[in-house]
């Protein structure tokens, strides 16, 4: 007798509900694996949690009561450089996983095969920082960590266009422009193997926002609305930050982004 394979949905939510952070990782790209392989049924029989599991270490405190940066050269601003990286890439994996999890159904297999991949390196991107804090004698969990990053995500649980306006489109296009110069600054301290890490995420970053813009202009065809007007107003109703300049234009219009989408509403 032939064993059932076990569910798209069912897979998804056990990793998210998975705490501690290399369990994570490891759940996650067996995951991926397991549903490249067709190891999965095609069924969404479950929900996704409101929230995924986290470790009890890091401490999430709210964007406000954040301790302020040391100064980059100093040994503990170093630590805490890598260790805010480090955060965004742990929430990423969730943020990753949810999009396949929770739009999976409506919006089909390409979406679900992209989303669990763009998992997959979110958690490469994660072992790789926690090695690299671990090779500077700190750990994942050493730091408080920004307890806002999974807002956005809550806060666009019920509309799959609205989650790609802002997570893909904004948050992780944010990452696009601010990398480069941290990239720099690594590298002129003289930490080549820090900047081929950063390197390495910057190029996965660009094929990340790549495929949140594709089917972001899905659901503009679907609905028969022109995308950089859909965009713009669903940034405007859920993302309560500001679209700031300096943009990585390059960088974005690598992803499909074009200055059509975000220069009328950037502050």
């Amino acid at each position: 007798m032939t064993t059932p394979k076990a569910s798209i949905a069912r897979a998804i939510r056990a990793a998210l509900l998975t705490p501690e952070p290399r369990a994570k990782c490891f759940a996650t790209r067996k995951l991926a694996r397991a549903w490249r392989r067709g190891d999965l049924a095609w069924d969404f029989d479950v929900a996704m949690p409101d929230q995924p599991a986290w470790p009890a270490a890091p401490e999430l405190l709210p964007p406000g009561q954040m301790p302020k940066r040391r100064k980059a050269g100093s040994e503990r601003g170093r630590v805490a450089l890598w260790h805010s990286l480090a955060h965004i890439e742990f929430v990423a994996i969730d943020l990753a996983l949810d999009m396949a999890g929770r739009f999976g159904g409506e919006m089909g297999e390409e979406f679900v095969s992209d989303f669990l991949g763009v998992a997959a390196d979110e958690a490469m991107h994660f072992a790789l920082l926690a090695r690299k804090l671990e090779s500077i004698g700190s750990h994942y969990g050493a730091l408080p960590a920004h307890a806002g990053l999974w807002e956005a995500a809550h806060a666009t649980r019920h509309d799959v266009a609205a989650r790609l306006a802002v997570v893909p489109m904004v948050l992780e296009a944010r990452g696009l422009d601010v990398t480069p110069a941290t990239l720099e600054r690594v590298a002129a301290a003289g930490d080549h193997h820090g900047a081929k890490i950063l390197e390495r995420i910057l190029d996965d970053e660009i094929r990340h926002v790549g495929m949140g813009t594709k089917h972001f202009l899905r659901c503009a065809e679907m609905t028969q609305t022109a995308p950089e007007s859909l965009w713009q107003s669903l940034v405007k109703q859920h993302f309560h930050g500001a679209i700031k300049p300096p943009f990585n234009d390059s960088a974005r219009l690598a992803a499909g982004l074009s200055r059509d989408f975000y220069a009328e509403i950037a502050h």
